[in-house]
């Protein structure tokens, strides 16, 4: 596809469609805090609850390019 590999085409998108995806799902995270008035801490369990799979997904990214792997 235009001179790129199969695995340049899957690497952008892990790096750029799930990432899209991440900000897709905060924002949905947000509307879900403000339609419920879940108020501040509320706001922020959803927020921290709902994200820390998200973080997994970055830490790993993070880790792999530290480690050159």
């Amino acid at each position: 596809m235009m001179g790129w590999t199969e695995e340049q085409v899957s690497e952008f998108g892990l790096t750029f469609g799930v990432g899209a995806f991440m900000l897709y799902m905060l924002f949905i995270i947000g509307e879900l805090a403000w339609r419920s008035k879940a108020g501040k801490t509320g706001t922020f369990v959803l927020f921290f609850v709902l994200s820390f799979g998200m973080l997994g997904f970055v830490a790993k990214a993070v880790i792999q390019k530290l480690w050159g792997i």
